[in-house]
């Protein structure tokens, strides 16, 4: 696999595995039908034949509303907090301050908030279809599913599921009960969803869920895809109720598609990780979250899609995107390293999927798809009834084109920005974005702002903007915002490269009086998803946004 602290990587040439200086990222690709390999990036080889973490879609599949997917990101990023409370039936649970550090990844995704209600992922198995697991690990030996019908050691299949011995899992890969992981990729990965809330290491987004190792990958990082269905048919059998599969390819197999398609039947949700190329669709199995589970991409801690993520699509799939850049957890040998790539952003949905059955474990596949699509970043949906902005503490993932239908409009003259502590991954339409960064909103004036027009874009390097934030945003629209809501802006009232608002957002932010009737439409933002003004470009501190 990766590991970016030392910046050595894994790579696979055929089937030998070697160490070489290259970036960090996360990669399985398949040689053959029948060889998974890991490779030095968590992204796919172009050979007709090789496999790796990908995923797929049906328009005809999905109900959720096109107004909340793209063809870059899917639906966004996953939203544990809403997600967990409509599992839950509750409005989207309130903020609670970030954690910090290396648990940014949780922080991003809104897992603290749902912590903080007592879901946890208590009760809940997830199995990790993988490397294998290091189960002596300190921060997972009390996190691993034990099956309580098999004898430890008797040498007899106790429970008659036809593997002797399989006391806390299988080796599909070799064919035996040693699911002791040597790679570290399994490891990793179960560190992010189960890791134990302790006073070191990793806490996982579910801490309190039991992973189920299931090898179906050899201490090489190879396997087949025959390994990966029988290990999902192990986990189903057995109690599983999440299964993640980081790993894929670009091949479609009927075999899998049909374990997983097992799996939903049975109320088992999978998770696929969407690949590492940079493609503009996902591989397999991912691809198959046009029927059945959910696929994921990679974002940083910007909430920026990762360059080597694979983008969902065209073709509708049930497609999120989660932490995957730098992710710090577990390795063997109670250890821990940073690694990136898809395959470290899927066990994060995994987890928030094991949060959302620990809050109503009768929840169906299509059910949590469902959910998931509802409350993710682009969703233009929101479990809240109304928005209080005196007690609102962010306005993160809420939908705020559908609050002018409430009976009460957001015209507070005197809103101030500090009263709300991000604006950050706020999407209302996916293609009518305004991104504004901390520092450039101190340097925009009334006397800027009236003579800013669509030819006129430079003329804001002339203003003293720090040089290490960025502002993107369309000249039509900078004239609707007023000096009472740049006034009170600061770094916290923007604390986020992924900060966003759009002229939805835009228009609740402009003071009921003085508006002079004045009302930002689509027209106004053409489509600013890519940063650009009209193919103008803004360029600072030496970093393109086109």
């Amino acid at each position: 696999m990766l590991n970016d602290k030392t910046n050595n990587n894994f790579f696979s040439t055929n089937k030998s595995l070697k160490f070489t200086s290259t970036s960090s990222l996360d990669t399985f690709n398949t040689k053959d039908d029948s060889s998974l390999n890991l490779s030095g990036r968590s992204s796919y080889n172009s050979g007709d034949s090789d496999v790796q973490l990908l995923n797929n879609s049906d328009p005809t599949t999905n109900a959720f509303s096109t107004e909340s997917y793209n063809s870059t990101n899917g639906y966004g990023l996953i939203n544990a907090a809403a997600a967990v409370a409509k599992a839950a039936g509750q409005n989207t649970f309130a903020d609670v301050p970030d954690l910090g550090g290396n648990n940014w990844g949780a922080d991003l995704i809104k897992a603290p908030e749902v912590w903080a209600h007592g879901y946890t992922g208590k009760g809940v198995v997830v199995a990790v279809l993988d490397t294998g697991v290091d189960y002596n690990h300190e921060d997972l030996k009390n996190n691993i599913w034990t099956n309580t019908k098999e004898i430890p050691g008797n040498g007899i299949d106790d429970d008659g599921n036809g593997y002797v011995d399989d006391v806390s899992g299988w080796n599909f890969a070799d064919k035996n009960n040693n699911i002791l992981d040597k790679n570290g990729h399994g490891t990793h990965v179960s560190g992010t969803i189960a890791g134990e809330n302790n006073s070191y290491g990793v806490t996982g987004i579910a801490y309190d869920a039991k992973i189920m190792p299931v090898k179906v990958l050899n201490d090489s990082g190879s396997g087949s895809y025959s390994s990966i269905s029988k290990g999902i048919h192990y986990a189903v059998d057995n109690g599983a109720n999440v299964i993640n599969l980081s790993l894929g390819g670009p091949s479609s197999n009927s075999t899998l598609e049909s374990a997983i398609k097992y799996a939903s039947s049975k109320g088992v949700i999978v998770v696929m990780a969407a690949g590492n190329d940079g493609d503009s669709s996902p591989g397999y199995p991912a691809r198959y979250a046009s029927k059945s589970g959910i696929a994921v991409g990679a974002v940083d801690s910007n909430n920026n899609l990762a360059d080597f993520s694979n983008r969902s699509g065209t073709n509708k799939i049930t497609y999120v995107t989660a932490p995957g850049v730098k992710v710090y957890s577990s390795v063997p040998n109670n250890q821990y390293a940073t690694y990136s790539g898809t395959s470290m952003a899927t066990p994060h949905v995994a987890g928030v999927v094991a949060l959302m059955l620990s809050a109503n474990h009768n929840l169906t596949d299509a059910q949590v798809r469902q959910i998931i699509a509802e409350t993710a970043e682009n969703s233009t949906q929101t479990t809240n009834s109304s928005l209080n902005l005196s007690n609102a503490s962010s306005l993160v993932n809420q939908a705020i084109a559908n609050t002018a239908g409430n009976s009460t409009q957001i015209t507070n003259p005197s809103l101030n920005l500090s009263n709300v502590s991000s604006l950050a991954r706020q999407v209302i339409s996916d293609n009518n974005l305004l991104r504004i960064y901390g520092q450039t909103a101190n340097n925009l004036t009334s006397q800027t702002i009236s003579s800013f027009n669509n030819y006129d874009v430079s003329s804001l390097l002339s203003q003293g903007m720090s040089n290490d934030k960025v502002l993107g945003i369309h000249a039509e629209t900078v004239k609707y915002l007023t000096s009472e809501t740049i006034a009170s802006s600061s770094n916290s009232d923007f604390n986020s490269p992924t900060d966003r608002t759009n002229t939805e957002t835009a228009k609740y932010l402009i003071p009921a009086e003085g508006n002079n009737g004045l009302a930002i439409d689509e027209s106004d933002v053409f489509s600013a998803r890519r940063y650009a003004n009209d193919g103008l470009r803004l360029r600072f501190s030496d970093r393109k946004f086109s």
